[in-house]
């Protein structure tokens, strides 16, 4: 399952947490945690996240020298990095939009709406690159849905193959719409939708095929 990854550092355990809980409640969002700077400049090399969230204050390593350290290394240059700080004078949002960061959220935030926040900052920051990974996974999404397809030919489809189905309709639903593909969303969750009714038995015949199809050519029209 394809998932939209985040990397959290802060030095704040409760915050760690917090922000942990708060995006791992939505399908779209995959989140590991650092507790300094310097542990997030090894973490993002090795796992390559779609984006950093930083807290700004932090000890030894702050956020704006993590944000200097990771464009250093070709592996993490190019990776968006979003401030978190309490610091939320015009003036300082500025200030740390000028030295590279994609965006800032400010503290005290509110957990239920951070995943909105993060897609709202990527949005406006208008990032390339998180354009053309999405379209590496709308490909990689494609295929796999496709021989899916192509086992469904024929017969009724096996609770597994459906299983599947839905946990890429699930994630690819919850994830399309940080990169404004809405139309995508809705169609995965439509297959969603039918991928649930056909393993209740109360799927009408074809409707996951109708549906898979339908967001098949949505991808291939993107």
């Amino acid at each position: 399952m394809h998932t939209f990854r985040v990397l959290h550092v802060d030095d704040e355990p409760d915050i760690r947490e917090v922000v942990e809980i708060s995006l791992s409640l939505d399908p779209g969002f995959t989140v590991r945690s650092c507790a300094s700077g310097e542990e997030a400049l090894d973490e993002a090399a090795a796992w390559s996240p779609h984006t950093i969230l930083c807290d700004v204050m932090m000890p030894v390593m702050d956020g704006p020298t993590t944000l200097a350290r990771l464009r250093e290394n070709p592996l993490t240059a190019k990776i968006p990095v979003i401030f978190m700080t309490a610091r939320a004078q015009h003036r300082e949002l500025e200030h740390f939009k000028a030295l590279g960061a994609a965006g800032v959220i400010c503290k005290p935030f509110d957990p239920m709406t951070l995943p909105t926040e993060i897609r709202q900052q990527l949005r406006a920051a208008g990032i390339a690159a998180l354009s053309n990974g999405f379209a590496e996974r709308l490909r990689s999404d494609a295929a796999a849905l496709a021989k899916f397809r192509s086992k469904l030919e024929g017969g009724a489809p096996g609770s597994a193959a459906i299983e599947e189905i839905k946990a890429i309709a699930h994630a690819l639903a919850g994830a399309a719409g940080i990169f404004g593909c809405d139309r995508i969303g809705d169609e995965a969750a439509m297959l969603e939708d039918a991928a649930i009714k056909q393993l209740r038995g109360q799927a009408k015949p074809g409707e996951v095929e109708r549906e898979l199809d339908s967001l098949l050519r949505c991808i291939a029209n993107k």
